[in-house]
């Protein structure tokens, strides 16, 4: 009730809380939904179009159930024998392995997603797109680089113009006009924008199904192995060789036995006697092997036998270890008179063998070795173990046991053919034959790589070729000889498939008939026996009865011989009473065994001599033992050791063991009394045995019930009378899911058939019905529960169990009709029948029916009574459960159904109990685990239904069934209740387990596809209905949002992929155009002449109207969970990717679906997502498109502080606001609490969500967007505007992503870098937004956007992905992909804008509108575009110019500016097509803006600052394209047969030779484009020359700015800002007089005086209000804070904080005026970072360096014998700075040319070279006067404001710089520049010099002055540092310092002057050195406390020296001059430094 509440309250509040985002999105209530069969009944008759027709319903022919014949590997069908009658257990089990497989699948389905295949050859038919960034830039003036260019070198005239564009002028009217710009942008257009489009992620993609791979039998990795030779030293007899493989690891086999042999054709006619005909498929040399779980320790074990003869193993082998084949005479008769001696053997003993030798191979050393070397010699042994790692993909199950060992597994599947030969060949030993013997050596083997006991080895090798297996080859046979497709033409020699023994279980269902036998004798034991039994063999037949002619030919033959024999022998030990053997015996089993069947061993002594007397034959009979083959009708497998019969074997032996055989009469006599002497291991590979007790029990009784069984039954001991037999069986059907797994799955096929055959049929036991339904449904849930709870199995991505997936998909199909019953007597046959039909009828029925029973059950004694007390409860449970329906109407509408399906002659007869209702019955009335469990995998149930409902739809006659009555109301019902009942499952999960929150997903989806699959089946309205149920039903949950949203968003997805989701969503019937009224372009009537209602019609149709979503139910639903996504905040933006990739991957599907290829369907289509249009305009207002991948779209703190690295110049949330909000939309987050973020969108959501909008766009009618952008309202279509450019900038082209990105990514920086000076600035806010600013009061810049960042250069979108490997041929096909998608979607966006300016004539506010549109277009220029889009815009342009001129002219002032600078840019590219079309466009301009003077002079000024602007600005800008583009404007100008008689030509080319010579300036600019100081120089000049013209001035103090930012001098270019805001300050105190404004530059001279010059004093300057100056976007209040605010952003680039609070002094009585709090707030916010930094940074901030540089040599031109000051960055050493220009000027006049002065000396002008060029560099330090020194107390103020500068030359009067100290002199050179640093250039002028010498005494003074102020700081710091201290003690103090203080007081203080004029300076001298030896004695006193204890010694001496040198001083410092001290001389000497201490010291 709660949840109810909750419900009723919303819709109450959402209208409060709609605009705050609400949790909540707005009437979460589904609606409900059209009944779409009614609908589209009454429609489709309408009949309205043949489109209609065509895409109304879905095809006639959607469903198709086939049969799909199974792929068999042989040529038939393995099946058992013919003429035989097979049990029925047998007979299912052949049938389930041939039928057909049954599937249902659907038309159209997966339509869609075939077409991203496609994309792949996509590059190929399209057209490569032309990039001006692709193209390399031509050299330009690479070859005359060397000359100084001038303006006389070009006459433009001189220059041959491009080609003109055709047809500029040439059109009648605008319409005209209009019309062929669009015929020109339709053709050659790409229609499927997806196709362009990176593919949606596949991650999200849950509408994908995989379709199970088809079962098939199983198969492992697969090797052949082939014998090419078997070779011992001599070659005397014929030997038989076995091959198997072993599992060391396992200790096991791990396959059949494979015979062959090479013999001779000689040897073979030895053996002739006994082979009575060779069968071809004895003769294979080549078997298959297949290995399941690969592993190290798999070996390959060859046996070789040959026939028996006399002697034991060696002595056989004695022979073969010491001949040789040799041609020595001696030799040639010992083997001549052997082989003699081996074919008697062979004559005589032809059919005995005996083991004779054996070798071994490891598989893994074969196959690592080839993968190695790709390529393995003879070598003599294979250097083992190297494992491969890659982990073979493990056959059909993660078990743990696998994952988790420690060995690497080995892919055995990749490996090159390899021949090995094997040298080592191990004589067998008789007394080691068994398994366990043999892997016990292969262990030691393995260890050592040969076997530890010496095992004797014969001379000789085996070579094998083996070759892993990817196809069958020809020839081969399966393990039953059934020959394997291929087949061979002609007759070639067989291969041999081995069959597998797995060394672990293998869960693969059968899939084929096999019945096989092995029987492995293992041991005899005869030692006790005295006989003379000692070559003993066994003769082994299988027999059908005891007739010794009863064997059956089912034993498969070895090599050379018959397929198939009667019997076998098995090899002789010579001389062993207890031999073992290793002999493996094939059978194969025939399909009906009976208790005759039986195994009979018969064992022999065989004598190998013929004796004397003995003719006969060479066996003597020992005795008998036999096996019977079933034991209670079960197949007998596993170990036996069977007793011995000494004589004849006594009549029906067969039917007992001999364990148990009777006692007979005479008595039989036994070998040691009875004893088990016989060994044996009986295994089948079988299946039809199930070899498991449940699953055979199970059987057996289902086979009774189906009839012909005679009771009592037989099961295994226990026999069950045919009363018994129900309740047994229920047993055995619960026991089943507790059979083990491997059986289990073998036999799951079988197993679900019978199940669901036993929930269909109610079965007759003792001649009464039983219902198993419900205990068989129970049985099929927990088999399904515990397939998919088992580790051993693998699930698909959807969390089904594969097994069972597969199952559904191709096996699984209605059981049979259950059998009429007539046999029961009670009830009349209608009644029955009406029984079996209605599984449920109503609950009254259900009830009768089973108390009917319970009285038939009570007159029946043998059912016990029991029973009953279960019924009652099923009884109740039903009636609880159905209780509360109105019986009788259920019954009614029932009977109806059945009427009407007999009335149709119905194909089926209605009496019949349908599977789908029974089982939806079974899920409905579950309950307990079961029902748990039926929902938990409630997938199973939902494929089943739909399979068994399609496998039902597909026999109804579809004409007269309608889809309505397919199916009964019960069963609508039930699929309602499960339904319900599975969303409230995904409910629970949510809001109880939110760990199993994956397994709510897994349940959402299939309850998703479920209802997928019923669109196809069902009435579709009642499926909305369901989907409606679900939806309400989730929304009611109280769930977390985003969870529940991407719950339902899934779940729609995969409903939206349905095939026919357009025909669902009624898409036909949505209006795809606009209602008839004039072409609007034509008729110029405003929009009053359309209805209100009419344009409320039109603009509905954009919003997602209750309509809509009724009408489009599919689509409402999605878009309804879009709107709320967006809505929404959700961690990293998770929800809005999927509700963005659902709408985004539909579209998709749509584009590339080939039924909607036709433009009219399309725009059907598109119409279907107008309301998507809606949602994405208003989105835009809080989805801030942060295009930016950097910063996963969070960067609400990346301001550029965080990264200095590319500090855009302006920074941008700033320029915004000064901006004013570019569209002036007030978006939702002004409403907004601003705490909130609004969500961002990752870059690559963004753009899906964008180019489903472009999408629609493109598809949808042209005149309905035409009405809808007239009638929308002007806020509205700002947004649309805003909207458009964002989707510019998003889908700009990238450059080819390779080498050469970083050359695009420079050129697109500076491009950018230009439109954010230019546009971002102030983008929207002219001299009159500025008007309207002060007249409309503050309102309109409240609402601005403050994250309006997106930054171009960040948006690297993933292509496709992010390899970096990608190969140059696939960055090509890329790049021409994304080329054309760039163009496509600028293309769409210039469409629109189009489609909006020709409604301009019907909208009221047209000025507006053009302008928005302008802003657009401009916008796309300055992105990166290809040629032909670029055409097509300049078209445009050209049409806005024409029609629109004067508005543009008179009212879009700023905009024109930009047009004029956008098109100029143009005019320079390097493209010929781009130029060209630039061209036109710039002389229309010209052309239509002369016909208004003013407008002309003001075009011809922004046609002058544009270019200004542009040559300052790009470094790779190339001048020759645009003088060329000049003289074509030309060409223009003269070719205007109109205009010849005006004055625009002469206007025209008095313009373009005005270009022409700021032209030729910057051409000189060029030159210095390597030295930075010489080129800001020259740009300063340029500057300066515009002084006259402020808007000039202005661009190139920007242009400086830039420059300087680039090379990061960021004081510099913050200063060019500062020089930039004086001017404009002057500009506006000229306009009008504000208290708030700064009264011109003079306010500015606190941040640098220099900017006095920018005082606008001389009187030729225009008056602002003059014609076309000043109108600049930066003349304006907030242009002037802009500026400033970017130069404050600079200085703290820079680290000058001080200057940003100068900066911001200006700035805020500007805000506070305009009371722009918030931009308050962020000032001071910026201010006390500011602060914060100087507070912090201290002492640590590095300011400049400066140098003198000094150029001599008249090859420096203007600059010879020119001083400069340069400023270098913080730590700049001399060698960098001499090293840079060294390096330039050596380029530019060549390395020899070039001197480096290296001292400071003045230079003599006579003493140089004059062909030489001179430099000389110098380190100046900033100069101040004492005076100066009281105001310079910060650090800052010491490096700030310069301008005098001091440097040092020492100097001896003999000429040489340095000498002793009594000669050595100083001069000090102070130097004065012109400006002040930090100024708008790095380098100024010196203007000013003086010079003077310091006296050896003055020089000596300084030192000591200086070393006595190191002492002082070294002995004061705040955290005393020893290292350093004793740095400079050592230096002081130190007893050895050469020209140490010491020496310094000898030179000096030694005697008293005799000049009086030095006596000052001694004394002076005296007293300095006095404090130095007082600091001395401090710092000795500090390192004191400093020291660590092992410096204790060094202390000491430093004491002692210290001692030393103040006693060495003492006489010295003591003696004073006594003339001094007259009281006459006053002491003047106040300047120098040390003076006012000097009182103190003389006190002292």
């Amino acid at each position: 009730s709660a949840d109810c509440n909750q419900m009723g309250v919303l819709p109450i509040l959402l209208p409060l809380f709609r605009d705050t985002c609400f949790m909540q999105p707005q009437s979460y209530e589904a609606v409900d939904p059209l009944d779409l069969e009614e609908f589209l009944m009454s429609q489709l008759q309408s009949g309205d179009s043949a489109l209609m027709q065509e895409l109304g319903d879905f095809p006639d022919d959607d469903l198709r159930v086939e049969l799909v014949e199974k792929e068999c590997r042989t040529v038939r069908h393995s099946v058992p024998e013919d003429g035989v009658e097979l049990d029925p257990h047998v007979r299912d089990c052949v049938k389930s392995y041939i039928q057909p497989w049954l599937v249902v699948s659907r038309r159209c389905q997966g339509d869609g997603w075939s077409v991203y295949s496609e994309r792949a050859g996509l590059h190929t038919h399209l057209q490569k797109q032309t990039f001006e960034s692709d193209s390399p830039t031509l050299a330009g003036l690479s070859d005359d680089s060397g000359r100084t260019l001038t303006s006389s070198d070009f006459n433009l005239r001189s220059l041959t113009p491009d080609q003109r564009v055709e047809g500029l002028l040439a059109f009648n009217s605008h319409e005209e006009l209009d019309r062929l710009n669009q015929e020109a942008r339709q053709g050659n257009r790409h229609p499927k924008l997806f196709a362009l489009y990176p593919p949606p992620d596949e991650e999200d993609a849950v509408e994908i199904r995989p379709i199970p791979d088809c079962p098939k039998e199983h198969i492992g990795e697969r090797i052949m192995v082939r014998c090419q030779s078997i070779k011992f030293e001599i070659d005397i007899e014929p030997i038989f060789a076995t091959m198997a493989l072993y599992d060391l690891k396992e200790k096991k086999k791990i396959s059949e036995n494979f015979y062959f042999d090479l013999n001779s054709e000689q040897f073979r006619n030895f053996l002739k006697p006994h082979t009575p005909h060779v069968d071809n498929s004895t003769l294979a040399k080549s078997a298959i092997f297949s290995i399941t779980y690969p592993s190290q320790d798999i070996y390959l074990v060859i046996k070789i036998e040959k026939v028996l003869q006399q002697g034991e193993i060696s002595d056989c082998a004695d022979p073969y270890m010491t001949l040789r084949e040799c041609e020595s005479a001696k030799n040639k008769d010992k083997l001549e008179k052997l082989r003699g001696q081996a074919e008697t053997f062979c004559q005589r003993l032809g059919r005995y063998r005996m083991p004779f030798a054996w070798a071994t191979v490891k598989i893994i050393d074969v196959v690592s070795t080839a993968t190695q070397d790709r390529d393995v010699p003879d070598s003599d042994t294979l250097k083992g173990g190297v494992s491969i790692d890659r982990r073979a993909q493990l056959p059909r199950r993660n078990s743990e046991r696998f994952s988790t060992t420690d060995e690497q597994l080995c892919n055995i599947s990749a490996f090159k053919p390899a021949t090995i030969t094997i040298n080592s060949i191990f004589k067998q030993e008789g007394d080691r034959l068994s398994d366990e013997d043999l892997l016990k050596v292969l262990a030691e083997i393995k260890k050592t790589s040969n076997p530890q006991r010496r095992i004797k080895t014969i001379p000789g090798y085996i070579k094998l070729d083996m070759s892993p297996v990817h196809d069958t080859p020809v020839a081969c046979l399966s393990t039953e000889l059934i020959p394997l497709i291929p087949v061979p033409e002609k007759n070639t020699r067989t291969i041999k498939e081995v069959l597998e023994f797995p060394s672990s279980e293998v869960y693969v269902p059968h899939n084929i008939y096999r019945n096989l036998l092995y029987v492995y004798p293992q041991r005899l034991n005869f030692v006790n026996r005295l006989t003379s039994a000692r070559n003993i063999t066994i003769k082994i037949q299988f027999m059908s009865g005891e007739d010794p002619r009863c064997s059956l030919p089912v034993i498969l033959g070895k090599s050379s011989g018959p397929e198939l024999l009667q019997e076998v022998y098995t090899p002789v030990t010579y001389h062993n009473k207890s031999p073992d053997f290793y002999e493996e015996v094939k059978l194969f089993l025939p399909a009906q065994l009976t208790e005759r069947h039986h195994l009979l061993f018969t064992f022999y002594h065989i004598s190998c001599q013929q004796k004397q007397n003995q003719s006969g034959s060479c066996e003597t009979l020992i005795g008998y033992s036999w096996l019977p083959i079933l034991n209670n009708d079960r197949l007998q497998t596993g170990q036996f050791c069977l007793p011995i019969l000494l004589e004849r074997l006594p009549i029906n032996y067969s039917l007992h063991t001999p364990e148990k055989l009777p006692l007979q009469v005479p008595p039989v006599k036994w070998m040691e009394s009875h004893k088990g002497l016989f060994n044996l291991e009986v295994q089948a590979v079988s299946s039809v045995h199930t070899q498991d007790n449940h699953l055979e029990r199970f059987f057996t009784l289902c086979h009774a019930l189906e009839g012909g069984a005679t009771f009592p039954l037989r099961v295994r001991e226990e026999k069950i009378p045919e009363n018994k037999l129900e309740h047994e069986l229920k047993l055995s059907i619960i026991s089943l899911s507790s059979s083990s797994l491997e059986p289990l799955v073998l036999f799951l096929h079988l197993v679900l058939d019978k199940l669901f055959t036993l929930i269909m049929q109610p079965m007759v036991i003792a001649g009464q019905t039983a219902n198993l339904a419900q205990i068989a449904f129970e049985s099929v849930v927990s088999i399904v529960n515990s397939l998919h709870n088992s580790q051993e199995l693998v699930r698909d991505q959807q969390g089904r169990n594969s097994l069972l997936a597969t199952y559904l998909y191709w096996v699984f199909r209605l059981p049979d009709p259950p059998r009429d019953i007539h046999n029961a007597g009670s009830m009349t046959p209608s009644a029955e029948s009406r029984y079996s039909t209605m599984g449920r009828a109503t609950a009254v029925s259900v009830g009768n029916m089973l108390l009917q029973s319970r009285i038939r059950s009570s007159s029946n004694p043998d059912i016990p009574a029991p029973h009953t007390s279960d019924e009652d409860a099923e009884v109740k449970s039903i009636l609880s459960v159905k209780g509360h329906n109105n019986p009788g109407s259920r019954m009614s509408t029932y009977v109806d159904v059945n009427n009407h399906q007999n009335l149709m002659g119905s194909t089926r007869p209605s009496n019949r109990k349908q599977f789908h209702e029974e089982l939806a019955l079974q899920m409905v009335v579950s309950t307990g685990v079961c029902r748990e469990n039926a929902y938990k995998y409630a997938w199973f149930f939902f494929e089943l239904l739909v399979k068994s409902m399609a496998q039902h739809v597909s026999q109804l006659d579809k004409r007269s069934v309608p889809r309505r009555c397919r199916f009964s109301d019960r069963f609508k019902d039930d699929i309602s209740t499960i339904v319900s009942v599975v969303t409230a499952e995904i409910g629970t999960i949510l809001v109880k387990q939110q760990k199993e929150v994956e397994q709510a997903e897994k349940v959402n989806i299939s309850l998703a596809f479920f209802l997928y699959d019923l669109l196809s089946l069902m009435d579709r309205g009642f499926v909305f209905q369901l989907v409606k149920n679900y939806c309400n039903q989730m929304s009611a949950k109280s769930v977390s949002m985003p969870t529940l949203i991407s719950m339902r968003l899934e779940f729609l997805r995969i409903l939206c992929s349905h095939e026919h989701y357009l025909n669902l969503s009624l898409f036909f019937s949505s209006p795809a155009s606009a209602p008839a009224s004039p072409c609007p372009s034509i008729s110029s009537q405003s929009s009053g002449s359309c209805s209100f209602q009419e344009q409320q019609r039109i603009l509905g149709l954009f919003e997602l109207s209750q309509e809509f979503k009724q009408q489009h139910y599919l689509t409402g639903l999605l878009l309804t969970e879009l709107s709320a996504a967006l809505d929404m905040e959700s961690e990293g933006g998770k929800v809005q990717r999927k509700a963005i990739n659902a709408i985004y991957s539909l579209l998709c599907a749509h584009d590339l679906d080939h039924r909607c290829a036709k433009p009219e369907v399309r725009a059907k289509v598109a119409a279907l997502y107008l309301p998507l249009v809606g949602i994405i305009i208003d989105s835009t207002n809080y989805l801030d498109f942060t295009v930016s991948d950097t910063r996963g779209g969070k960067n609400k703190t990346g301001g550029p502080e965080d990264d200095l690295q590319n500090v855009p110049p302006i920074n941008q949330s700033v320029a915004m606001a000064i901006a004013g909000n570019p569209f002036n939309t007030l978006g939702r987050n002004v409403l907004l609490p601003h705490s909130k973020s609004t969500a961002t969108l990752a870059a690559d959501t963004s753009r899906h969500l964008l180019v489903c909008f472009l999408w629609v766009m493109k598809n949808a009618d042209k005149s309905l967007i035409q009405r809808w952008t007239v009638d929308m309202p002007p806020s509205q279509l700002n947004k649309l505007l805003e909207l458009l450019t964002i989707c510019v900038s998003c889908f700009e082209y990238r450059g080819k992503q390779s080498s050469d990105k970083v050359s695009t990514q420079a050129l697109q920086k500076s491009q950018q870098a230009k439109m954010q000076l230019e546009e971002a600035l102030l983008r929207g806010m002219g001299a009159r937004g500025e008007m309207m600013k002060r007249v409309g009061g503050m309102d309109r810049t409240m609402g601005q956007r403050e994250n309006l960042r997106w930054r171009k250069d960040l948006t690297q979108w993933r292509q496709t992905n992010d390899r970096q490997d990608k190969t140059k041929a696939e960055l090509d096909q890329e790049a021409v992909i994304s080329g054309n998608l760039a163009t496509e979607t600028n293309l769409i966006v210039l469409d629109l804008l189009e489609t909006i300016v020709q409604a301009v004539p019907l909208a009221e506010c047209k000025d507006n509108v053009v302008g928005g549109v302008l802003k657009v277009l401009l916008h796309s220029l300055t992105c990166n575009q290809s040629t032909t889009f670029l055409s097509h815009t300049f078209s445009t342009l050209r049409a806005v110019v024409v029609k629109f001129g004067d508005l543009l002219f008179e009212e879009e002032a700023e905009q024109c500016a930009d047009l004029c600078q956008k098109v100029l840019q143009y005019c320079s590219s390097p493209v010929d097509e781009n130029r060209s079309q630039a061209c036109a466009t710039l002389y229309l301009i010209m052309r239509y803006s002369y016909s208004n003077a003013s407008n002309f002079s003001r075009v011809k000024m922004q046609v002058t600052m544009s270019l200004a602007s542009l040559v300052g600005k790009s470094s790779d800008f190339q001048e020759e394209y645009l003088r060329c583009s000049l003289r074509t404007i030309l060409a223009y100008a003269e070719e205007d047969t109109e205009m010849q008689n005006t004055q625009l030509p002469s206007q025209v080319d008095e313009l373009l030779r005005n270009l022409n010579s700021i032209l030729s300036d910057t051409v000189k600019m060029r030159e210095f484009q390597e030295d930075p100081e010489m080129l800001m120089d020259l740009m300063y000049r340029i500057a300066k020359g515009y002084q006259t013209s402020p808007d000039l001035r202005l661009t190139w103090l920007q242009n400086m700015a830039e420059k300087h930012n680039n090379r990061k001098c960021y004081t510099e270019s913050a200063m060019c800002l500062v020089h930039a805001a004086a001017l404009v300050a002057e500009y506006l105190s000229m306009l009008e007089d504000h208290k708030y404004l700064p009264v011109g530059s003079v306010t500015f001279q606190n941040i640098s005086p220099n900017v006095l010059e920018e005082s606008a004093v001389s009187d030729d300057i225009l008056s602002p209000d003059e014609d076309g100056v000043c109108s600049g976007r930066y003349f304006t209040e907030s242009g002037l804070v802009g500026l400033l605010e970017q130069a404050a952003e600079l200085f703290s680039n820079g680290g000058l904080y001080e200057a940003v609070n100068e900066v911001y002094k200006v700035i805020i009585p500007i805000l506070e005026a305009h009371r722009d709090f918030r931009k308050l707030a962020s000032t001071h916010d910026k201010l006390q970072r500011a602060f914060d930094n100087i507070i912090q940074k201290g002492h640590k901030r590095m300011f400049g360096t400066y140098f003198r540089v000094g150029f001599y040599g008249a090859k420096f031109g203007d600059l010879d014998e020119r001083e400069f000051i340069y400023k270098e960055p913080g730590i700049t050493h001399l060698p960098e700075i001499s090293h840079r220009l060294e390096n330039f000027y050596s380029q530019c006049f060549g390395d020899d040319t070039l001197v480096m002065i290296k001292d400071s000396t003045p230079v003599d002008k006579k003493q140089l070279n004059p062909n030489k060029a001179y430099i000389q560099i110098t380190y100046v330090e900033p100069y101040f006067d004492d005076y100066e020194m009281k105001d310079r107390l910060t650090n800052f103020e010491k490096n700030f404001n310069l301008r005098r500068f001091m440097y040092t030359t020492p100097f001896t009067k003999s000429g040489r710089p340095r000498g002793e100290l009594q000669e050595q002199y100083k001069r000090k050179t102070i130097l004065t520049t012109m400006h002040a640093f930090p100024y708008v250039k790095t380098r100024i002028n010196v203007i000013q010099k003086e010079e003077f010498d310091l006296t050896p005494i003055e020089v000596a003074i300084e030192d000591m002055q200086k070393k006595t102020r190191e002492l002082a700081v070294a002995t004061h710091r705040e955290q005393p540092d020893a290292k350093m201290l004793q740095m400079v003690l050592q230096g002081s103090v130190g007893a050895t310092v050469n020209q140490g203080p010491l020496e310094v007081a000898q030179v000096f203080l030694n005697e008293i002057p005799a000049d009086p004029k030095l006596f000052r300076h001694h004394n002076k001298l005296r007293l300095c050195f006095k404090e130095f030896i007082m600091r001395c004695g401090e710092a000795v006193e500090k390192n004191k406390h400093l020291i660590t204890s092992d410096q204790k010694e060094y202390q000491q001496e430093l004491k002692k020296n210290y001692n030393r040198l103040r006693e060495s001083l003492r006489p010295m410092l003591e003696r004073k001059i006594p003339e001094l001290y007259k009281p006459i001389i006053r002491p003047r000497d106040s300047f120098k430094r040390l003076s006012f201490r000097r009182p103190q010291e003389e006190n002292s």
